[in-house]
């Protein structure tokens, strides 16, 4: 069993497209704070151009956990 963490931040683009960033294996005491403040810093320093555009304001963020079990389906 493997558990996968990332944390996925959705913006808003200058062609009022929703474009999404993932961080994988993010700190676990990461802080509501924190996303926020790395969310702006994105904008401001237009650090993405997706399709041309900048991204221009922050929409939602979440972590995200993946638990996946593989199985041995050899017979």
């Amino acid at each position: 069993m493997e558990i996968k963490t990332k944390l996925l931040m959705t913006f808003k683009s200058s062609d009022d497209k929703k474009v999404s960033i993932t961080v994988d294996n993010p700190r676990e005491d990461l802080t509501e704070t924190e996303i926020k403040e790395a969310m702006n810093t994105i904008i401001e320093k237009d650090i993405f151009s997706p399709n041309g555009g900048s991204l221009v304001s922050a929409v939602s963020a979440k972590v995200v956990q993946t638990d996946t079990t593989d199985y041995d389906l050899a017979l």
